[in-house]
């Protein structure tokens, strides 16, 4: 299937005109929308798919977060918890409501796209994904976790997690949220109780990662170190972040030797 990029760019503009882009929550995911895509591109090209394939993948990207625009009008949060599924949100606006037929004529891939961005935030892809669906779905997670990085140190932590700076500040850890970091587990998103929380969630996305090209850019990037160097004034937060960066820096460095020992 041929992608007209150029068509999506302009169905994807065309959409989100429709909310006040000086805004700077809508513009936030505006600007995520483009650099998944951007790496998603990047991850199927590192694992040599064909370009129609690499296209695909940034054609996921692209469509990955109509749901954020809506749910922020809706709901004004892109807390998930507090309002709905953006993932599935997005999924029903592409494809129950048709829009997908702005970016895409071709209607061969209508239910594998559909499938892809709606699973895009869970915390596991569905089971019963084919081989296919569950690669593209990998790409499309992976490239959406590194972005989500690099929005967390370059947006308030207030603006995103809608607290003051004082509750942000003083929180603590819950220490469930904790003993999954340690475990090297995803937070589930049940576990979390504070601000802070979300803070800690975001890092351990990284465990996540599948691609090892995906691994780099999150270590060539630097939000992550950014990141952990979060800055609290209750001690007991300040002790916790100090036990996830030496946990999350031997993690990365034992998957990057891993990889440099197959190669």
């Amino acid at each position: 299937m041929q992608i007209d990029r150029q068509k999506a760019l302009r169905a994807f503009a065309d959409y989100v005109e429709g909310y006040d882009a000086q805004d700077p929550k809508v513009r936030l995911k505006i600007d995520h929308t483009y650099r998944v895509a951007g790496f998603c591109q990047k991850i199927a090209r590192s694992i040599e798919l064909s370009e129609e394939d690499v296209d695909l993948s940034w054609l996921c990207g692209i469509l990955h977060d109509v749901g954020r625009f809506e749910q922020l009008k809706n709901y004004g949060t892109f807390i998930d918890a507090q309002s709905i599924d953006h993932a599935l949100y997005g999924a029903r606006i592409l494809f129950e409501q048709g829009k997908i037929r702005d970016y895409l004529e071709d209607q061969s891939e209508d239910e594998f796209l559909k499938k892809v961005v709606a699973c895009h935030s869970a915390y596991r892809i569905p089971r019963e994904y084919d081989e296919r669906t569950t690669l593209f779905s990998d790409i499309l997670r992976d490239a959406d976790k590194i972005d989500i990085l690099r929005v967390n140190v370059e947006t308030p932590l207030e603006e995103i997690y809608n607290v003051s700076t004082r509750v942000l500040r003083t929180e603590p850890v819950t220490p469930a949220v904790l003993q999954a970091f340690l475990e090297e587990h995803t937070v589930l998103r049940a576990l979390k109780r504070t601000a802070v929380d979300n803070v800690v969630g975001h890092i351990s996305l990284v465990y996540e990662l599948v691609f090892p090209a995906s691994l780099h850019m999150v270590k060539e990037q630097g939000y992550l170190g950014r990141l952990m160097d979060f800055q609290s004034q209750n001690p007991d937060t300040e002790k916790d972040f100090e036990l996830i960066r030496q946990k999350m820096t031997a993690y990365l460095n034992r998957k990057l030797g891993e990889e440099g020992e197959k190669r």
